[in-house]
C-alpha cells in the first residue's frame, strides 16, 4: 500500500476486521502490516510443531564399566547394548570408576575401553577420547555416519510407503 499515516493503517485494518500487526519496527518508517494475527499464529506454531517432528533429538545415554578387571562374555553383553543405543543415533558415554588405589592403574581401564572400541566398531567412533576426570574415566562414542546415513534412509522408505512407527513393531 506504500507510506500510509497510522490513523489510516487502523482504520483501514477495522474496516477488513483484521489487525495491524508491527513487522519492522527498527525500520526508519516504521513497517506494519494488516493481517489476521491469531491465523498468523496458529501457522506459525503449526511450523514450528511440523519442524520439531521431524528433527531427532540426539541423547547422551551412559553405560557404566563396573571394574577395570570385567570379563570378555561382560564386555560383549555392555557391547551389544552399546550397538543398539547406537544404531538408535544416540550418542553414548561410557563411565568406569575406579576405588580405592585402582586409580594408579587407569592405563589398564583404557585397555578395556580400547577392547570396548574394537567390538563395536562397526557401528561407533570414539568422539572423545578416554579422559580421568577425579575417580572415573569417561569416553564419548558417537554412531559413524554411515550408520546415521542408512537410519535417515529406513526412515525415508517407511514415511514414503505410508507406514508409522507403528507399522514396524513386531505384531503380538
Amino acid at each position: 500500500m506504500g507510506v500510509v499515516a497510522i490513523r489510516d493503517a487502523l482504520r483501514l485494518a477495522v474496516e477488513r476486521g483484521l489487525d495491524l500487526v508491527e513487522v519492522a519496527p527498527t525500520a526508519s518508517p516504521v513497517v506494519c502490516r494488516i493481517m489476521d494475527y491469531g491465523r498468523f499464529k496458529y501457522e506459525q506454531d503449526k511450523r514450528d510443531r511440523d519442524a520439531r517432528k521431524k528433527q531427532h533429538v540426539v541423547e547422551v545415554k551412559e553405560l557404566v564399566v563396573k571394574t577395570m578387571n570385567i570379563d570378555d562374555h561382560d564386555l560383549q553383553i555392555l557391547a551389544h547394548k552399546a550397538e543398539r543405543i547406537l544404531v538408535g543415533g544416540d550418542k553414548l558415554k561410557l563411565t568406569m570408576r575406579f576405588r580405592g588405589r585402582e586409580i594408579v592403574h587407569a592405563d589398564l581401564g583404557r585397555e578395556v575401553f580400547q577392547r570396548f572400541v574394537a567390538m563395536i566398531a562397526g557401528v561407533g567412533q570414539v568422539e572423545m577420547e578416554p579422559r580421568v576426570e577425579g575417580r572415573t574415566l569417561n569416553m564419548v562414542l558417537a554412531p559413524r555416519p554411515e550408520v546415521l546415513h542408512a537410519l535417515r534412509q529406513q526412515a525415508a522408505m517407511r514415511s514414503a510407503a505410508g507406514e508409522g512407527p507403528a507399522a514396524t513393531a513386531a505384531p503380538r
